[in-house]
């Protein structure tokens, strides 16, 4: 599987120029089966990166483009009744995909922004009181501008909260910003632009090989330390308390999976400190944030002073 994965990064890469860990970091979220929140300026790259991770991976996908305008109807489907039949019918909405891209996420009314949350939380969606199965994998990539532009509305905290990981893409560098500019503009629906590299089965067998990733005592107890830094707890003395929303057991959880995926696309089947701080910033910044306004860099982060306020080795201080 170790070649699949690095074929499959291999060909994102070729498409998403200079970004190699931002795709590392999709594809493990992915695997993980979570779904990701892509945040930056406009054309950065945020909508490119989702296309080509759904193509690389033959999985269905369609891109749904948020506005204020856009009804909850849009985004999972309704049920319509056939006066020839008599009965109701359900016409699917973009949600009934395996990789949906709700694009530009924050230009849509909070409504809007909520139909999302049951599909994201529980696979399913309910239209007219019927439960709907959605396949698997199911993932969802929400590309959002930052708050300060025009027109757009906050995530609410629930949302929020559903991304396993946030991802910025940033500019690229000197060589990566002349390999872009020097391109052949190919439309990545041509089919000769990207490849299929793995069907759905064998995509579903490595999401189930990830979770028997080993992790042990000692990384569970570093989670949970993590975690309680962010809620002012297990402060070592003399030490100020850190001022963050305080990461919730799902956060935990998220964390812990989003690591196994890390260590599963290096060939591993067992977790070190080091994938966890590889996943930490991405998987916790956004839900640590006072002012998601002000993103800051993953050196001078929350997220970076609480890696910095728990010892590896003693992580609960017991």
């Amino acid at each position: 599987m170790q070649k699949t994965l690095l074929a499959i990064l291999s060909q994102i890469e070729t498409v998403v120029i200079g970004k190699p860990h931002e795709c590392r970091l999709a594809l493990a979220c992915l695997l993980a089966q979570g779904h990701l929140l892509i945040e930056d300026l406009p054309g950065m790259g945020k909508t490119t990166l989702a296309q080509t991770l759904a193509k690389t991976l033959s999985l269905s996908y369609q891109r749904t483009q948020f506005t204020s305008d856009l009804l909850p109807s849009d985004v999972i489907g309704i049920s319509i009744f056939n006066s020839d039949t008599k009965q109701f019918e359900l016409h699917k909405g973009p949600i009934f995909n395996q990789v949906v891209l709700a694009d530009e996420i924050n230009r849509a009314s909070p409504k809007t922004q909520s139909a999302l949350l049951e599909a994201m939380a529980e696979n399913q969606v309910s239209i007219d009181g019927v439960t709907h199965i959605l396949p698997r994998p199911f993932f969802v990539i929400a590309t959002q501008n930052p708050l300060f532009h025009a027109g757009t509305y906050p995530l609410p905290e629930s949302q929020l909260d559903r991304f396993m990981m946030r991802v910025s893409l940033g500019f690229p560098d000197i060589e990566a910003e002349k390999s872009i500019l020097l391109a052949n503009n190919v439309p990545l629906t041509k089919p000769t632009a990207i490849s299929d590299i793995i069907n759905i089965e064998t995509l579903i067998l490595m999401q189930n090989a990830i979770q028997q990733v080993h992790a042990s005592t000692s990384i569970i107890e570093y989670i949970i330390a993590l975690c309680r830094v962010s809620r002012g707890q297990n402060i070592i003395e003399k030490e100020e308390a850190i001022m963050c929303k305080p990461l919730s057991p799902r956060a935990g959880k998220a964390l812990l999976a989003a690591a196994r995926a890390w260590a599963f696309i290096d060939n591993r089947d067992y977790l070190l400190p080091d994938d966890i701080k590889a996943v930490f910033y991405n998987v916790c910044e956004h839900r640590l944030e006072q002012n998601i306004t002000e993103q800051q860099h993953p050196s001078t982060s929350i997220s970076a002073r609480i890696l910095n306020a728990v010892n590896v080795l003693n992580p609960l201080n017991v």
